[in-house]
């Protein structure tokens, strides 16, 4: 039950970093880094980086985020299959 509450946790804090970080772009203040937008989606937060990505439309002409976030995503899932299966 925990892992629930930590995943709608950290994608919905990722969701909501992507939107402030949109904000912040339209306003020529200053950002969030972009390992800080990185690192949270790294730690289970993909789906929520995914859809900041889509609904603010943000960060989706850098490489590093268009490609990056679905292969951890990828990764995620791969990884959550393993041990599902493994345990």
């Amino acid at each position: 039950m925990f892992a629930i509450y930590y995943l709608l946790g950290v994608n919905l804090y990722t969701f909501i970093i992507y939107g402030i970080d949109k904000q912040k772009a339209m306003k020529g203040k200053w950002r969030i880094s972009e390992s800080s937008l990185l690192l949270p989606a790294v730690f289970g937060g993909s789906i929520g980086a995914l859809a900041g990505m889509s609904v603010w439309r943000h960060k989706t002409k850098h490489l590093k985020f268009k490609y990056g976030v679905p292969a951890i995503l990828i990764l995620q899932i791969a990884l959550a299959v393993y041990l599902w299966f493994k345990f």
